[in-house]
């Protein structure tokens, strides 16, 4: 019979890059203190990365050796595995939809649920909670332009919405302006002005 730590290893090189392991998801392999006990010690000897409180990644191996699975990847398997809507934050948002230059440095994803840090390797990736509202059209073109407007804030939505406007598919601004009633009052001003006025 196979160790817990040899069956742990073998049933996560079944699961696709960035897919989170937790001790709920092992229970089929031994009691909750042993998978625990044997998920902290594969932690420790840099077999999986421990990504955050009870969560666990396999590093990916390449030809230049191992890695930390990609922050994407990471994210949506996390987002998939709890249940949760985890989307990119608007300060990328606005960056993918050419609104700003700036180009995000930290790793900051919003939520809906709560608020906490994910380890991969060295870098720290933020999950921050997010009003419903901000994670409405999930990770569609119109959803991204939504936490883009909502980064920018009040002031610089209408120019930005008029450009959206522009560039984005006439079906993508459709679906924005649809959404406009879920939003906080000034978002839904600045969208019903744009699109109508």
């Amino acid at each position: 019979m196979q160790r817990l730590t040899e069956q742990i290893l073998a049933h996560a090189k079944r699961l696709p890059e960035g897919e989170p392991i937790s001790a709920k998801g092992l229970l089929h392999l031994g009691k909750r203190a042993a998978v625990d006990q044997a998920l902290s010690r594969l932690a420790e000897r840099g077999r999986l990365i421990r990504a955050g409180r009870g969560v666990y990644l396999r590093p990916v191996e390449g030809r230049f050796g191992t890695r930390t699975p990609s922050v994407e990847q990471a994210v949506e398997a996390l987002g998939r595995q709890r249940g949760e809507v985890i989307v990119s934050a608007g300060a990328a948002a606005a960056n993918t939809l050419g609104l700003t230059t700036q180009v995000p440095v930290r790793s900051i994803f919003l939520t809906s649920g709560r608020s906490r840090n994910m380890k991969l390797g060295k870098q720290v990736v933020e999950l921050r909670h997010a009003p419903r509202w901000q994670l409405a059209l999930a990770s569609r073109p119109a959803g991204e332009a939504v936490r883009a407007l909502a980064w920018l804030g009040p002031e610089q939505a209408e120019p930005a919405l008029k450009k959206l406007k522009r560039t984005l598919p006439p079906t993508t601004f459709e679906e924005l302006v649809s959404a406009a009633p879920q939003f906080p009052t000034w978002l839904a001003q600045s969208v019903g002005k744009v699109a109508y006025g």
